[in-house]
């Protein structure tokens, strides 16, 4: 993947008070048919303009679907990683967001330029849920699950750059479990959210202090992970062997040593999660399956509306 070296770290996690799981009234809010009326074909555009994306760099899929896990975590499903303030306090320039690849915010920009040539839908369409949207499509057109996405969020105005918390690559499980909780994900759900892994790639700073290190590893892959990183201080490493291909080769990976990041392989080295990893590695249906219901939740948090200061922005990187 040139110029991606995407460094897919664990993605879903932030203080509670940032992100803050959405009232049951706000669910309500949701609703797959939501732009029935009002924008008809926005399914129909989006999924074309993500499939140009794609064609464009193959960085896309995974970009996108990164980008969304990364909005949602913080302050909730309202577009605020798009955000760029002028005064430099947004939330994308927090180092924790550096990695993020200009391929995934330039997906969105591009499908929101798509859905707004529409006169039927121009500025009808919230950021929040394109990026909702596109997350699908990257999976979908990756090779994975189709499935219904919930519709009827509003942009957020607000992106601060410390309001940003992640967790690292370095995190065991306790630590993994904690994050995932505040946001209301039992262990079983981060694991199938975890599987987004098999998109993408990581740049060595994020597993190079694990090789010769980490007993968990597989030493012929640390090999070659030493051989890769030691010829090029910029190189990557692809996070399962069918990068581009959504499917369960990640707990497949994870069985035989071979994980990337040390967040992902302590699923597996932790007995306590590894009967899930093993479910998952034999079972790709049910990975979907999981992964499909985990991704539906995780698109209901801090969702924002009219009466909570919610937006169209007409433009995803500046509020109206």
């Amino acid at each position: 993947m040139a110029s991606g070296r995407l460094s897919f770290v664990v993605v879903v996690a932030a203080l509670v008070a940032s992100a803050g799981l959405m009232p049951p009234s706000a669910v309500a809010e949701l609703k797959t048919d939501y732009y029935a009326s009002t924008c008809p074909n926005l399914e129909v555009i989006v999924r074309s303009s993500v499939k140009q994306s794609m064609a464009q760099s193959p960085i896309s899929a995974p970009a996108a679907l990164r980008l969304f896990f990364h909005d949602c975590a913080v302050r909730g499903c309202d577009a605020s990683i798009m955000i760029v303030n002028s005064n430099g306090d947004d939330e994308w320039r927090n180092s924790d967001n550096q990695s993020l690849k200009p391929e995934g915010f330039q997906t969105i920009l591009n499908a929101k330029a798509a859905v707004d040539s529409d006169p039927q839908c121009q500025y009808k369409v919230s950021c929040a849920d394109i990026m909702a949207i596109a997350a699908r499509e990257s999976v979908y057109q990756s090779g994975g699950p189709y499935y219904e996405v919930e519709l009827g969020r509003y942009d957020g105005r607000v992106s601060t750059r410390d309001g940003v918390v992640l967790p690292h690559a370095n995190f065991n499980l306790d630590q993994l479990n904690a994050f995932f909780s505040g946001l209301g994900f039992s262990q079983a759900e981060m694991v199938a959210l975890s599987g987004a892994h098999t998109l993408g790639a990581a740049d060595c700073p994020f597993f190079q202090y694990r090789i010769g290190s980490d007993a968990t590893m597989d030493p012929g892959f640390a090999s070659q992970l030493k051989d890769t990183c030691s010829s090029d201080p910029n190189a990557f490493a692809f996070l399962d062997p069918s990068p581009v291909g959504f499917d369960n080769a990640f707990y497949r990976n994870l069985q035989g040593g071979k994980g990337l990041l040390g967040s992902d392989q302590v699923l597996y080295s932790d007995t306590r999660s590894r009967g899930t990893v093993n479910y998952y590695a034999s079972n790709q249906g049910a990975f979907f399956a999981d992964f499909v219901a985990a991704m539906t939740k995780l698109g209901r948090i801090g969702v924002k509306t009219p009466a909570t200061g919610g937006e169209i922005r007409r433009d995803c990187r500046f509020p109206n």
